[in-house]
């Protein structure tokens, strides 16, 4: 895929949405959201469709009655059959997020194979590939809980204090609504998706999830020894408030000068950086898809920035040498840190994995 590529997405105010408008927009494409359901229109939707490189339908529905979630995925497909078949240059890919459940005869699932059926059709009689994504569970940053996932529900919960109840225990396949994103995208091989996903009991992710809240309480970095750990680490660090990212240090000072700890990690990698920053210079300014990264002022006083991608709303905090704090990014955050002081910044950077120029998860993107 090059700069110069567009994405038609459907769904893209969702969850899923949200992790594929992140993922290209990190890869700088294009992404043009095409409404269905009520707010479908027709010559709208076909001004954004024609010519596009990819249309990616994610939108659906998984609640309401039955007579809602029977017809409301089958006439989302419905509405985009027919401004498919309207387009001089219709895209050249059609990727359909169906799901695991497609086909198991429950009303959801008939509903899915039946959508799938229908966009199938109709890109086989444009002569365009079409990519049925039969995806698990999914999880991730920023999932709305009691309504997405379980994932959700529980890390709301916990990063409240709240304790979660097990209503019934079963067996899930989970995969990070970022891998979902690749393979929609097309930058996952769609042979490598059993790899994305993990299996386990609502009860075994309860108590995983829950052993990250307890570890990070104190700003603790939990052991993230796979990329599920680490992805599931992010998940949860999304639902804590502003408040809750900022972590004291104890700064212990004598006449020698001042000492305190800046990361406490369980068995995870990682690098240290250190940086000065002169009066009135801002560094920073991007953003990560996965990276866990830290930032610890030693020295002088500034300014920490943070606004989620595709909203307006910026936090700032206000960090100084002198009563040390650690505050770790959110992933798919814009920020920065800038110096408001009138002396030199002295700030520490910590991030969970060695620096891959092959891969930095480094984003230009202004706060």
């Amino acid at each position: 895929m090059t700069g110069s590529s567009r994405t038609a997405l459907t769904g893209a105010g969702g969850f899923l949405g949200f992790h594929t408008r992140a993922l290209l927009h990190s890869l700088g494409q294009e992404v043009d959201a095409v409404l269905v359901g009520d707010a479908f229109d027709e010559d709208e939707a076909l001004g954004r469709l024609d010519g596009a490189d990819r249309l990616i339908h994610l939108a659906g529905v998984n609640r309401g009655t039955e007579a809602e979630v029977a017809s409301g995925n089958v006439r989302f497909a419905e509405q985009l059959v027919r401004i498919l078949t309207r387009c001089k240059i219709p895209p050249s890919v059609v990727v359909y997020a169906n799901s695991i459940q497609a086909g198991n005869g429950s009303v959801y699932g008939v509903a899915k194979e039946e959508a799938g059926r229908l966009l199938g059709e109709a890109a086989d009689r444009l002569g365009v590939e079409f990519v049925d994504l039969k995806l698990p569970n999914l999880f991730g940053e920023h999932g709305k809980p009691f309504y997405n996932s379980v994932t959700a529900t529980f890390c709301h919960l916990l990063a409240r204090g709240e304790q979660p109840q097990i209503q019934g225990d079963k067996l899930l396949s989970l995969m990070h609504a970022q891998h979902a994103a690749e393979l929609a995208v097309g930058v996952r091989r769609l042979d490598s998706m059993g790899s994305c996903v993990v299996e386990l009991y609502v009860s075994e992710l309860l108590s995983h999830l829950k052993t990250v809240a307890d570890t990070y309480r104190d700003g603790t970095i939990p052991k993230l020894n796979t990329a599920f750990d680490r992805d599931i680490f992010n998940t949860y660090r999304s639902y804590l408030r502003p408040e809750d990212r900022v972590f004291g240090l104890s700064r212990h000072a004598d006449k020698r000068g001042s000492f305190f700890e800046i990361v406490k990690s369980e068995l995870s990698s990682g690098q240290t950086s250190f940086s000065t920053t002169v009066p009135g210079v801002t560094r920073g300014q991007h953003f990560h898809l996965r990276k866990i990264e830290r930032f610890t002022v030693l020295s002088g006083a500034g300014e920490i920035s943070l606004r989620r991608l595709f909203d307006d709303e910026v936090i700032r905090v206000k960090v100084d040498g002198l009563q040390p704090v650690a505050i770790d990014m959110p992933t798919m955050w814009a920020h920065s840190i800038t110096n408001i002081g009138t002396d030199i910044l002295y700030t520490a950077f910590w991030i969970n994995e060695l620096f891959d120029p092959e891969s930095p998860d480094t984003f230009a993107e202004d706060v």
